[in-house]
C-alpha cells in the first residue's frame, strides 16, 4: 500500500472533529489556518469560534475596527497575523467583490498568506493538487525518509516541498493535505511520538535506526536578545490611568500599553527613582512609586526576552487618563493582560 493510501486511512480512522473540516468555505478556511499559524488546535479553537461568530462572513470583518480586531486576537500573540488578517479581509471585499482568489498562485498575492496557507485553501476549498508542508509535514516527512536535510535552509525548504508535491493524492489533495497535518500533529508528535502505534513503524528510517529524536534537523536560531522593559502603571486620586498606543513596526504594532521606560539593565528601585524624576510628564509633580514584582518577570518571544517590571505611580492627576473601569477595553499584549488580571489596583 503506498504512502498516500496508508496516510489517508489513518486518517478516516483517526481524525479530531474540527468545525473548520465541516467547512469548504474559503473565509473559514483560511481564518483557521492564520489562526492556527504559531498556535495549537486546543489554543487556537475557542478563538476561532470568537471569530466567526463575531464576524460571520469577510465582510463583517472587513467592517471591524482594527482595534476590536486585535482585542479578539489577545493572548495569541504574534500579532502581526491579526493586523494582516484585517487587511486582507478589506481587500478581498474591496477589490475582488468578497470573492477568495480560487487557485494557489492567487492566494499567494494575500497578505499574511505564504505558500502553506495557500496550499491548504486551494486544496480544501478548490481541489488544487498543491501539497502543504508545515512543521508537523517537515516532522513525518524526515524521519519517514530519514532526510537530514534542515528544514529551516533553503535547501530543505525546496526538498520537502518537491517531495511533499511527489507524495500527494492528486485525486483526493483535501483529504491527504489534511490528513499528514492531523499525523504530525497527534501521531508523529515532536516529542514523545507514538511509534508503537504507528502504520508506518516498518518503513520509518528514523524509528528503525534510532533518529526519532533528532529528526528533523533544525538550523540552530538566532541569538536571542535581551530587553529590559520598565511599564509605569499610573493611579490618580481620580481613578485614571494612562495606556499608549504603540506606533511604529517592530512587537505589539498598534497594541496598548503602560507608559514605557526601557533600560539596557535591570534596574532597582533608587535608580529607577531617579531616573523617572528627570522624566517630563513627572515634572512638578508629586508622586509615590512602588516597585509592582520584586523581580523582573522574563516574557519570551521568539528572538527576544523581555525582563519586565511594573512600578505603581500614584499621583494626584495623570493627563489623557482613562477610567480604571475602561482599561479591559482596550486591546493589549498578554504580557499587559495578565498584569490587569492579578493586578486589584484598578478594581476590575
Amino acid at each position: 500500500m503506498s504512502f498516500s493510501k496508508i496516510l489517508t486511512s489513518w486518517y478516516s480512522a483517526n481524525k479530531r472533529s474540527l468545525p473548520w473540516r465541516e467547512t469548504q468555505n474559503p473565509y473559514f478556511i483560511w481564518l483557521s489556518e492564520i489562526i492556527l499559524q504559531q498556535t495549537q488546535v486546543k489554543q487556537g479553537l475557542p478563538y476561532y469560534e470568537a471569530f466567526i461568530t463575531k464576524f460571520p462572513t469577510v465582510f463583517h470583518l472587513a467592517k471591524a475596527n482594527e482595534s476590536d480586531v486585535l482585542k479578539l486576537w489577545q493572548g495569541l500573540g504574534y500579532y502581526s497575523r491579526a493586523r494582516n488578517l484585517h487587511f486582507t479581509a478589506k481587500y478581498i471585499v474591496d477589490t475582488c467583490n468578497g470573492e477568495f482568489p480560487n487557485t494557489f498562485q492567487g492566494l499567494l498575492k494575500l497578505k499574511g498568506v505564504g505558500d502553506y496557507t495557500a496550499s491548504a485553501i486551494a486544496s480544501i476549498c478548490f481541489g488544487e493538487v498543491t501539497a502543504v508542508v508545515d512543521g508537523n509535514v517537515y516532522r513525518v516527512l524526515a524521519r519517514y525518509f530519514g532526510i537530514e536535510t534542515p528544514i529551516n535552509s533553503t535547501q530543505g525548504i525546496k526538498e520537502f516541498k518537491t517531495l511533499a508535491q511527489e507524495l500527494i493524492d492528486t485525486k483526493d489533495p483535501a483529504t491527504f493535505n489534511q490528513a499528514i497535518m492531523e499525523f504530525g500533529a497527534t501521531q508523529c508528535r515532536p516529542k514523545n511520538p507514538d511509534c508503537m502505534f504507528c502504520p508506518f513503524q516498518d518503513a520509518c528510517i528514523a524509528y528503525n535506526k534510532g533518529k526519532v529524536d533528532v529528526l528533523p534537523v533544525k538550523l540552530k536560531k538566532l541569538k536571542v536578545k535581551q530587553r529590559y522593559f520598565n511599564f509605569l502603571v499610573f493611579l490618580s486620586e481620580d481613578q485614571q490611568t494612562v495606556l499608549e498606543k504603540r506606533e511604529g513596526k517592530g512587537i505589539w504594532q498598534n497594541l496598548y500599553q503602560f507608559p514605557l521606560i526601557e533600560t539596557d539593565r535591570n534596574i532597582g528601585y533608587n535608580d529607577f527613582l531617579k531616573l523617572i524624576k528627570e522624566e517630563s510628564f513627572l515634572e512638578g509633580k508629586t508622586f509615590e512609586l512602588h516597585q509592582y514584582n520584586d523581580v523582573p518577570k522574563v516574557h519570551k518571544l521568539s528572538h527576544q526576552h523581555l525582563n519586565t517590571t511594573f512600578w505603581i505611580v500614584n499621583v494626584n492627576t495623570v493627563e489623557n487618563g482613562i477610567s480604571y473601569k475602561e482599561v479591559t477595553n482596550y486591546p493589549v499584549p498578554i504580557l499587559i493582560g495578565k498584569f490587569i488580571e492579578a493586578f486589584t489596583g484598578f478594581g476590575v
